[in-house]
């Protein structure tokens, strides 16, 4: 006989293992499903965020913009750094120890939440309103059974048509994380997140970086000013960025790769790389699943078709995360995996799409929540804007990074902020405060009104709130 449950989440990335979480605490007997690895081929719960994603390129980020500020920015502080070296096996090392202590702890908050933790791929093989039949393939099988089901099983890079991935010479994120040597050049296809995250990290350890991007506008999702300051910055530093580019024929030979592209100019081009990054975004993993087996719907893109609510066409099975329409970012997943489980038991689960935080962690990083200014005016929104720049902030000074700056947009009318948008030190970190007070929906004045700990970053988000009516005090 299967093992019953009242909720078997398929997936223990980070949507996956909060909704296993959340409706344990709730009081259901819940299972979840995941088959990462590890290198020792134990379980490796967390998903691609832990395991190739969000974690590691953190770490290495972290590691990489060590390593720069001891060859390059010490000096200013009087330290002197001689004989400096890079050991990348140690901090590749260090990063897999980083996963490592992630996976850990998601296994020990399943076991302190008394999820039942499953180590294999789930899939459908047929069930009702009343109860899903759920094949856990491991290194044994089983079935079990559950009334809700809440599918979380994320994404997959994608790779360009002809061009597979091999993970030696051709990289997806996977692979762009685990180069055992600094390349001396490096090529990147994609100037998004991933692309330049990781362009970032292998440019401060050495490598000559060219990203190549196919659309005209650099960060043409980020706001105009913030994203022509932050090209600006990576120029300075050395990252190429081309726009405009249309790849042609990739050819992997036995220790480089060349590309052909056709620039935005309209000339060929022809570039030799010792390795080449791919990142041109993600697609929905719905591989083995079974989704046809029980008639789970898909739309047009390959996603898990859903309601507002996160509710599939099938009674009783949700889906969240990445495998569904909205943005793929882990923390949107954490929220719709604790809305899905609050639904379950009756509650109000609530996603606000409106106050995501959008964070692309290189250096300086940049952070945005809400409408950038195009937006506003494609809408016919009518507002006021104001920025201050890190140059004029004390704290910034004194940490020895000034680049960037932070911009408020607010409502005309009613000063309602409509979007906080960051390019700087610790934008990750300051953007929080503007999710606060656009979820509360304050105004400008109400940030500006504040009183921010002196000297710190966030007194140039309460400068950039006061710019909003032109009366910033240190600018």
């Amino acid at each position: 006989m299967s093992k019953q449950f009242d909720v078997v989440v398929i997936g223990g990335g980070p949507g996956g293992y909060i909704a296993a979480i959340r409706a344990a605490q709730l009081g259901f007997n819940t299972a979840c499903i995941d088959e990462w690895k590890n290198a020792k081929n134990g379980p490796a719960p967390g998903g691609t965020c832990t395991n190739v994603g969000c974690i590691p390129s953190k770490a290495l980020l972290q590691s990489s913009e060590h390593y720069e500020h001891a060859g390059h920015a010490f000096a200013d502080h009087g330290i002197e750094v001689k004989g400096l070296g890079l050991n990348l096996g140690q901090m590749l090392a260090r990063k897999d120890n980083v996963v490592k202590q992630n996976n850990e702890g998601i296994l020990y908050l399943f076991k302190k939440n008394k999820v039942t933790f499953f180590h294999g791929r789930g899939s459908f093989v047929k069930g009702d309103a009343n109860a899903y039949e759920i094949k856990v393939a491991g290194t044994t099988e089983e079935t079990i059974t559950a009334k809700h089901i809440i599918v979380a099983t994320g994404s997959n890079a994608r790779a360009l048509p002809g061009t597979p991935f091999d993970e030696k010479l051709i990289l997806s994120n996977t692979g762009a994380l685990a180069i055992d040597a600094v390349p001396a050049k490096l090529g990147v296809i994609g100037a998004g997140v991933i692309g330049l995250e990781m362009g970032s990290v292998w440019r401060r350890l050495g490598s000559d970086v060219s990203v190549l991007e196919a659309l005209p506008t650099f960060l043409g999702a980020v706001d105009e000013q913030i994203a022509k300051e932050a090209a600006k910055l990576f120029t300075k530093q050395g990252l190429k960025v081309s726009l405009g580019v249309t790849i042609g024929a990739i050819t992997a030979g036995k220790n480089d790769v060349t590309v052909e592209y056709v620039d935005a100019t309209g000339a060929a081009q022809k570039a030799v790389y010792d390795k080449l990054i791919v990142s041109i975004g993600r697609t929905p993993n719905t591989i083995g699943l079974n989704a046809e087996g029980v008639g789970l719907q898909l739309d047009e893109r390959g996603f898990i078709a859903v309601d507002g609510d996160c509710k599939t066409n099938l009674p009783n099975v949700w889906a969240v995360g990445d495998v569904v329409r909205g943005p793929m970012l882990a923390h949107k997943a954490e929220e719709e995996g604790v809305a899905v489980a609050e639904r379950i038991a009756g509650q109000h689960g609530h996603v606000n799409f409106n106050t995501i935080p959008w964070v692309i962690y290189t250096s300086p990083e940049i952070a945005w929540v809400g409408k950038t200014e195009q937006q506003l005016k494609a809408d016919g929104v009518a507002y006021k804007a104001g920025t201050f720049p890190f140059l004029a902030n004390g704290r910034a000074r004194a940490l020895g990074d000034t680049s960037g700056m932070v911009k408020f947009l607010a409502d005309a009318k009613t000063d309602e902020i409509l979007g906080v948008h960051i390019v700087g030190p610790m934008a990750s970190e300051l953007i929080s405060e503007a999710v606060v007070a656009m979820e509360f929906r304050a105004s400008a004045e109400d940030i500006a009104r504040i009183c921010h700990a002196h000297p710190s970053l966030s007194e140039a988000t309460k400068e950039a709130a006061l710019a909003v009516d032109k009366r910033s005090l240190n600018f």
